[in-house]
């Protein structure tokens, strides 16, 4: 009896084993192969005009090798180099002048291509590149001399397609801008096989911009606001740079600002709607450029709100990251403003934490001279490095 009655005990506690579901353990990161993850560089006109500009081809050649050695050795397979930045090109173009980030002077020819010859170096290493577009300004200044006969923005000085305040930018509302930005996009995607497009952060440079359309759009349209006629011209746009990155099966994605609501209310990017719906991007790189302290928009509370907002399951979501921050002061964190100071493994759990985002598909980091220029690096600088590889393996 007794003996019938222990092996009674031991089969109902083997069934309660197999059939109550165990806690799993919490993980940190998901399970996402080295293959899969999307990890980026942000190389700007900053980095071509210090190391590039009014170099020959051998020397140009040389230090463009050494840069996709340096992405290459940090186990990096992404690069998001800078084409063009202010109505200009860093190759051969029939629409725009060459820029002077790379040559002696905007509209003076170079010896070689300097975008062919980064995409051949880094899809000889499996390095996908990116080619990286500010669609709407000419200038950072007031600068209206600096603009060459051979720049199409030169044509339209004086008339109200070019905008001149706190910098010299096209207006969005023109047909003929948009054309202009469409053609550009479709000169790259049909000559040069780069992996993707993508657009950056800044759209309308001020609500006034296009004031005089916005009231003749009104005569036959009376019920729009001038913030969604902001983001109605901005969105046709993209719509068009979207068909035509993939009438020639290439990517295009924004990188907006982190913070959604700059997004609608200072340059009038739609991003709901660009996650939301089918036609407007691929990916989505949002610059959550915060700390996990930020007094205002702390890293995990964005991120969350960026992968909640995706509906569209194909869209990817890349996190771009500030490694310019580190060992800085971080003024508008309030609060956190020390974080990065007082932290050297900041960049690492972001990593880990974004790894956990439903729609997440890698990091970039900006930029590229903050990672690899020594006169930069600091002992901070270092040990975020040194903690950043030990996730990268």
């Amino acid at each position: 009896m007794k003996q019938g009655l222990f092996i009674l005990i031991i089969f109902f506690v083997f069934l309660f084993l197999v059939t109550t579901p165990q806690k799993e353990e919490k993980k940190e990161e998901r399970n996402i192969s080295v293959k899969e993850e999307e990890r980026g560089i942000f190389i700007s006109y900053i980095e071509l005009q210090k190391y590039l500009k009014g170099k020959g081809k051998a020397e140009g050649k040389k230090i463009i090798d050494q840069m996709i050695q340096s992405v290459l050795d940090l186990n990096f397979n992404l690069i998001i180099l800078q084409v063009r930045s202010f109505s200009d090109a860093i190759y051969p173009s029939t629409i725009y002048p060459w820029s002077a980030t790379v040559s002696t002077e905007e509209g003076e020819d170079m010896e070689y291509d300097v975008l062919a010859y980064f995409l051949k170096k880094s899809h000889a290493e499996g390095i996908a590149l990116y080619a990286w577009i500010n669609p709407y300004r000419v200038r950072t200044t007031e600068n209206i001399s600096s603009i060459s006969k051979k720049n199409p923005a030169f044509s339209y000085i004086g008339t109200d397609t070019l905008w001149v305040e706190n910098g010299i930018y096209y207006n969005p509302s023109k047909q003929e801008v948009e054309d202009l930005i469409v053609n550009g996009v479709e000169e790259i995607v049909k000559k040069y096989n780069v992996d993707g497009i993508l657009f950056d952060d800044y759209f309308y440079p001020n609500n006034e911009i296009d004031r005089k359309d916005y009231e003749e759009y009104l005569k036959n349209n009376p019920l729009i606001s001038l913030e969604e006629y902001h983001l109605k011209i901005v969105n046709k746009m993209i719509k068009r740079v979207y068909a035509t990155c993939h009438k020639y099966k290439k990517q295009f994605g924004i990188s907006p600002d982190g913070n959604i609501s700059n997004n609608y209310n200072s340059v009038f990017a739609d991003v709901k709607t660009w996650v939301q719906n089918k036609g407007y991007v691929d990916f989505i790189m949002p610059q959550i450029y915060y700390g996990f302290y930020n007094e205002t928009q702390a890293f995990k509370k964005v991120i969350d709100e960026w992968d909640n907002m995706i509906t569209i399951k194909s869209i990817k979501l890349l996190i771009a990251l500030a490694f310019y921050k580190v060992g800085q002061v971080d003024t508008y964190a309030k609060s956190g403003s020390l974080e990065w100071i007082e932290n050297s493994d900041i960049i690492m759990r972001e990593i880990i934490l974004s790894r956990n985002l439903k729609h997440y598909d890698g990091f970039v980091l900006f930029r590229y001279d903050y990672l690899f220029n020594k006169e930069l690096q600091t002992k901070t600088t270092m040990q975020e490095l040194e903690n950043m590889k030990k996730v990268l393996k």
